[in-house]
């Protein structure tokens, strides 16, 4: 058992003060009142989510037990030639935000500029994840493809984005490297049985792994969805699991002031509901957690932004996350949080310490307005600005917490994964919505079918080309 020092070692730290009502008045700020009337229902809810996973219908909060996934990657990783010099994501939404995540806050901020030796020997990252043409055309042609494995990752294997992307990296390969050596530069992410990418591994042979039923993709970061790209730049995927086991026991408590996941779910819903605050702004004081803020953004968006209720009533549910970045957006965004509307809540994200430090030099000593910085550390400024900027919003009475971790690595990286997944599930139950599903997506998608011809999606295409006739436009 690790002792009580070394928990605390480990331990990420939830802030709520100026949130409550004690710290920015009870016109913006939750009353202790408000908070204990709803715990009962919390422990409720905690209670059902546990039979659900006992159900086998909550498959995400297993993953960070489950170790079969990281014997066949890892085998992958070392079978991987070391001609390999550059390794493309291909994926879009939860097949790409996670791996861009991972990848940004535990690797070398300039990873791959680094040579070779200094990465010892992995390749360079790269993530496809749009359909811009410029983006596609740029990194084919700064490539070698000799030298390039892509792995395409989509559950439903027809993905349009994802498989365009595919078909452009297939053939690009193809006049370079021929059909005998194809499978050897791509790897598959997708559905075990299902699926027309899955067709294609079993017809050209390419090396895959499955994305597993029952999660979905915002929650699949902790699956071979994630940890293929992040094991391959030398990530310890051992360790993010173990962070995510980590944070799973700690929330296996009913108590909701002692379960970071469901306090911070309560807080964020009654801030929402009885306060009015309908936009979550997530703003790490991290760089390299920068990446996060996009994957939280996806989960806390898609997950909550629901019309129906479970029960079928109309509900148009969900606050909207925003990301921002410190210190940076101090000098973009703060003016708005600070003086503009009374909608918003703030989570900053800090370290308890900074792993590497950078000291001012001493310098033009007659110039007080910069000289006082001589001497002092970056992340000193860093963490100056991130406290001093909590406590200018609260004293206007913008409600903001504060995370804490005490360390940027995969373990604690795998305990703030594994936190605001469970999170966003104690928040769809307490909005009364499901979490696990997007309908709002699907009608975009059969437009864009119909519009690329796709069959079956015709009627789609017809309402396209009535919404875009020249008559019904309002242009300037």
């Amino acid at each position: 058992m690790p002792t009580k020092d070394a928990a605390e070692l480990d331990r990420i730290v939830l802030d709520y003060t100026n949130v409550m009502a004690d710290a920015i008045g009870s016109e913006h700020g939750i009353v202790h009142g408000e908070l204990s009337s709803e715990l009962s229902r919390v422990k409720e809810i905690s209670r059902s989510l546990k039979k659900q996973r006992a159900d086998g219908k909550l498959a995400f909060m297993d993953l960070p037990h489950q170790k079969g996934w990281v014997r066949e990657i890892e085998g992958y990783v070392r079978r991987m030639p070391k001609t390999i010099e550059n390794f493309v994501v291909i994926g879009i939404g939860g097949s790409a935000l996670g791996n861009i995540m991972l990848h940004s806050a535990l690797n070398h901020s300039e990873y791959n500029l680094l040579s070779r030796e200094r990465r010892k020997g992995r390749p360079r990252m790269f993530f496809l994840d749009n359909v811009d043409p410029d983006r596609t055309a740029s990194l084919l042609e700064a490539l070698d493809p000799r030298k390039t494995v892509f792995n395409v990752i989509t559950k439903s294997g027809d993905t349009a984005e994802t498989m365009s992307n595919f078909l452009v990296a297939r053939q690009w390969l193809l006049r370079s490297v021929g059909k005998k050596a194809l499978a050897r530069h791509i790897v598959a992410t997708t559905d075990a049985k299902k699926g027309h990418l899955r067709k294609l591994v079993e017809k050209e042979g390419y090396e895959s792994f499955v994305v597993p039923d029952g999660v979905g993709g915002r929650f699949s970061v902790l699956t071979p969805v994630g940890l293929v790209s992040a094991a391959v730049s030398g990530i310890n995927i051992r360790k993010l699991l173990a962070g995510g086991a980590k944070m799973d026991e700690i929330c296996q408590t009913d108590s909701p002031t002692e379960n970071p996941a469901a306090l911070n779910a309560l807080l964020h819903y009654l801030l929402d509901t009885r306060k009015g605050k309908k936009i979550s702004v997530m703003m790490p004081y991290v760089q390299r957690l920068r990446d996060f803020a996009d994957w939280y953004r996806q989960l806390w968006a898609e997950s909550l932004g629901k019309k129906y209720s479970l029960d079928g009533k109309e509900v148009y549910t969900g606050q909207t996350p925003v990301k921002a970045l410190g210190a940076t957006d101090q000098h973009s965004q703060i003016q708005l949080y600070m003086e503009g509307p009374f909608d918003k809540v703030v989570t900053f994200i800090g370290l308890k310490r900074y792993p590497r430090e950078v000291t001012i030099p001493r310098a033009f000593t007659d110039m007080e307005g910069i000289s006082y910085l001589g001497g002092r550390q970056l992340g000193e400024l860093l963490k100056a600005e991130q406290e001093s900027t909590a406590l200018a919003l609260a004293k206007n009475q913008r409600p903001n917490c504060t995370v804490t971790l005490p360390r940027l690595d995969a373990f604690v990286l795998g305990q703030m994964i594994y936190l605001y997944e469970v999170q966003t599930a104690f928040a769809g139950a307490l909005y009364g919505v499901n979490p696990f599903d997007q309908p709002g997506v699907e009608l975009g998608k059969h437009y864009a079918c119909g519009t690329m011809g796709r069959k079956g999606y015709e009627q789609y295409r017809d309402e396209v080309d009535r919404g875009l006739s020249k008559g019904m436009r309002m242009t300037v």
